[in-house]
Formats: structure tokens, C-alpha cells, sequence
């Protein structure tokens, strides 16, 4: 666990930048070749390009075997922050998770193939975000599971710390020391699986499944998932929860000192043991 906290910790080192398509694009380059370059230590990487007005935004694609010859499980994190914080949580996090996933099932395949995916362009509208543009590309083509790595990070014990949509404050718990896993009911089976597997690594975790496609509860939308939950898939996100618990979300005070390391090493150690054998 030590050496894949130093891991993830030397990953959100160089992902912490200020990276807005638009105006950081210096960082969102550098950030975007850091994705694609420890990419390649593991497998061939895919360009999906999506042309908006005059500019490319670019997901990074990363399909492993798995031990049987199944439907693959998607996992993605997009990269790109709002303009004006260097997003630590949002969502360095998850890209920093993703790139030690795709260590991890590089050299110790999962039952299913994983296909890895880092999304561009999720600040922005649904119709324009990159996770849409790439749903839509797969036309019918059927997944095992789609997960979303959406704010991982932010953990605190103080009293009264975590917020919900009314109604939910009665079900879960008023500390936001927790990871959530937010799913359609498809995913219920996958969604009750992953929390055993992070609560063995001695982090809380909690679910909640979401009919409708999210719709009666837009807040469960927020993320690349959505796309997916659009396509009929099974698909969940994974998620501190956002600015239901994180006061630095989308502000420049979203820091590497915000983070929560050991909170974070477990989730990835508990999703790579879950996902391994789902």
C-alpha cells in the first residue's frame, strides 16, 4: 500500500495544474501527453478525437485483455479542470486512480477485458463533453460495465461535513468520510461487489441506486457516467460526493494538500481487487 500511495502521489504531482481546454492550454497539453505517455508503458494507445468549432479535444484510450474473452468494462476519468483551479480533486484524483489501474491490470489480467479512457472535455455541456462524443461512437456495441472515476480524494470526519439532496440527509451518514458509488439499478449487483471490496481496505463506503437514468435526481448526473446510463449500459460513478463535501470544489484552493492520501490508496486498492474479479 505504501508504494501505491507514492505512486499516486508522484501522479497528482504532475496532474495538479491549472488545465481549462481553453485557458490553460498549456497545462491541459502537458497534461494530456503525461496520460498518454504512462499510457504507453502498458499497451497501445488510441486517439478519439472530437472536433468542436475550430479546436480537438482528445480521449486517451487504453484496451487490456482480460483472462476470458468477455464484453470489457469501461473505466474513465476526464482531465480537464473549470478554468482557475488546478483541480486536485477534481479530478486528478481519478485520472491518478486510472493510470494504476491500468498498472495493475496490465500484468495481473481481470476476468474481463478493461478498456481505460481519460475524457476530455467534461467541464462543459453534456451534448459537447468527450465522455458523450465516445458513448455515442461505441453505437451499439454492448459493455460489461461503465465506471466513472469522479473526485476521489476529499475525506473528513468533522461533524455535519456532508450535504445530500433533501430527503437523503435520513439514509447516509452526516460525516463525509465515505466513498460513494452512485449507479443505475443494473448495476446494483457490481455496485454491492465494489463496496465489499473498498470497505476490505478499511474505507467507508456507501451506495445508492438511481433509477431513471438519474433523472429524478439531476445531481446523480454530474459526471461521465451519464452518457452511458443514456445508452441502456450498466454503469456507475464513483465520487466523494463534489461540493456536497468538498468546500475547494472548482476553486483554486483544490490543492494537493486537500487531498486525503491514504483515503485515496484505498479506494484504488480496493477497486483494483473488486474489478479484478468481477
Amino acid at each position: 500500500m505504501l508504494e501505491l500511495k507514492e505512486r499516486l502521489r508522484s501522479h497528482l504531482q504532475e496532474i495538479i495544474r491549472e488545465r481549462d481546454a481553453y485557458l490553460a492550454t498549456q497545462g491541459h497539453f502537458y497534461v494530456q501527453q503525461y496520460i498518454r505517455q504512462t499510457f504507453e508503458q502498458w499497451g497501445t494507445v488510441d486517439r478519439h478525437e472530437i472536433k468542436i468549432g475550430q479546436r480537438t479535444h482528445t480521449n486517451w484510450v487504453l484496451n487490456l485483455s482480460g483472462k476470458q474473452n468477455r464484453l470489457p468494462i469501461l473505466i474513465g476519468a476526464h482531465y480537464d479542470t473549470v478554468p482557475g483551479s488546478p483541480g486536485a480533486d477534481d479530478n486528478a484524483t481519478g485520472v491518478a486512480v486510472l493510470l494504476e489501474l491500468a498498472r495493475a491490470f496490465s500484468t495481473d489480467f481481470a476476468r474481463h477485458p478493461v478498456r481505460l479512457v481519460a475524457f476530455d472535455f467534461e467541464e462543459t455541456t453534456y451534448d459537447r463533453a468527450g465522455s458523450t462524443h465516445y458513448a455515442n461512437s461505441l453505437q451499439n456495441a454492448p459493455l460489461r460495465l461503465m465506471i466513472s472515476l469522479e473526485m476521489l480524494g476529499y475525506c473528513t470526519s468533522r461533524p455535519h461535513s456532508q450535504t445530500y439532496p433533501a430527503g437523503l440527509e435520513r439514509l447516509y451518514p452526516h460525516q463525509g468520510d465515505f466513498i460513494g458509488l452512485i449507479g443505475n439499478l443494473k448495476s446494483i449487483p457490481d455496485m454491492l461487489h465494489l463496496r465489499r471490496a473498498i470497505r476490505k481496505t478499511g474505507v467507508k463506503c456507501e451506495w445508492l441506486p438511481v433509477p431513471q437514468k438519474g433523472k429524478i435526481l439531476p445531481l446523480t448526473r454530474r459526471s461521465d457516467h451519464a452518457p452511458f446510463w443514456d445508452r441502456g449500459d450498466r454503469a456507475l460513478m464513483i465520487t466523494d460526493t463534489a461540493d456536497l463535501r468538498n468546500p475547494h470544489y472548482h476553486k483554486a484552493s483544490d490543492r494537493l494538500e486537500t487531498i486525503d492520501l491514504d483515503f485515496l490508496t484505498g479506494i484504488c486498492a480496493g477497486l483494483i481487487e473488486g474489478i479484478r474479479c468481477l
